[in-house]
């Protein structure tokens, strides 16, 4: 593979591997290679059953596999059976359906850097890696274990709003409730209510401006770190999707933001007073509400910078800066 400039995890320039900061948050302080010692289960010659035996597949969210590292001797490696991940691996979804699909491991680890470093989201730390054959692949570190090894309690907003297949259809992650919903659901089991509504309000006009079509239920969650109270999770599974659909929608959620539904169609496109309406729902105070619109409708030269830096296609690089540009302009007042 090619030898880098930028840190694979914070994108910032003169680093071969990964940062002392990037290290600090991902791996306690420790160096860590960022090349795995195994090939991509995508490339031709790679052992994809030994790949699926040995690193095991968490769960598979459309077309996407994930699996799972633990770091052992300053390497991310394959489990031993019985072994707890504390990673986890996302390769390039194998879908020839996808645009651009070797990219998007990096659309996901830009997202998520701007997501944190620009707009102060609370996000799970994330890099990418590069399996032996130079592939990228997107990693996260597991928010939902403690260090010892226990696992916090931790509930998506689908179950919680007792939705499953049974009760609410195939799609049941994106047909049943709006964003107004998951908000009320915050209200009902989160104590400081207010702290994180605000949050799930900036993490939706995020989502918004970053074009991420795939914020569906089960992208939410509330944890419980082990003090009793759930909050709202740090923020995963962010990435613009319009680089890989064909037909992008606005919002994940059919409904969109409000109970009711919205109808959005060439003429009736998204903007301000569609985000307003939906903070003074959610309870917020309006100049609260004002004040972070107006943050989220200027373009970031920090995520201009970012995305420059992304190991993104060229093309791919300015395709994100003029959606995301375009989508931030809609929220002008």
């Amino acid at each position: 593979m090619e030898k880098l400039t930028f840190c694979p995890s914070t994108l910032k320039k003169g680093y071969t591997t990964y940062s002392p900061e990037a290290c600090r948050r991902l791996f306690d302080g420790k160096q860590v290679s960022h090349v795995l010692d195994f090939d991509s289960p995508n490339n031709d010659t790679a052992d994809s059953t030994d790949y699926a035996a040995h690193i095991g597949r968490i769960s598979l969210s459309g077309v996407q596999p994930k699996g799972s590292l633990v770091l052992k001797n300053g390497i991310l490696s394959k489990p031993d059976e019985g072994e707890r991940g504390q990673f986890i691996l996302k390769p390039a979804p194998v879908s020839y359906a996808l645009l651009e699909r070797k990219f998007c491991p990096a659309n996901e680890h830009l997202t998520m850097q701007i997501a944190s470093q620009v707009y102060g989201i609370e996000t799970a730390a994330n890099a990418l890696c590069f399996f032996r054959d130079g592939e990228a692949a997107y990693i996260t570190k597991r928010f939902d274990v403690a260090p010892d090894g226990t696992k916090y309690a931790q509930e998506d907003f689908a179950s919680l709003a007792g939705l499953t297949k049974a009760n609410g259809g195939s799609d049941y992650k994106y047909n049943v409730l709006s964003y107004e919903d998951c908000a009320e659901i915050i209200h009902k089991y989160v104590r400081a209510a207010q702290v994180d509504v605000l949050r799930f309000f900036r993490l939706v006009l995020f989502n918004y401006i970053t074009l991420n079509d795939d914020a569906h239920l089960k992208n939410f969650s509330l944890i419980d770190r082990g003090n009793g109270d759930y909050r709202l999770s740090p923020a995963y599974d962010l990435i613009n999707t319009s680089l890989h659909l064909r037909e992008p929608r606005i919002f994940a959620l059919e409904k969109g933001l409000f109970k009711e539904g919205m109808t959005i169609n060439d003429t009736r496109t998204v903007g301000r007073d569609d985000f307003m309406e939906f903070g003074r729902r959610t309870g917020l105070p309006e100049r609260l509400v004002k004040n972070e619109i107006d943050a989220f409708s200027e373009v970031s030269s920090v995520a201009m910078e970012l995305i420059g830096n992304s190991f993104l296609s060229e093309k791919l690089k300015k395709a994100y800066l003029l959606s995301y540009s375009y989508r931030c302009s809609t929220l002008k007042a």
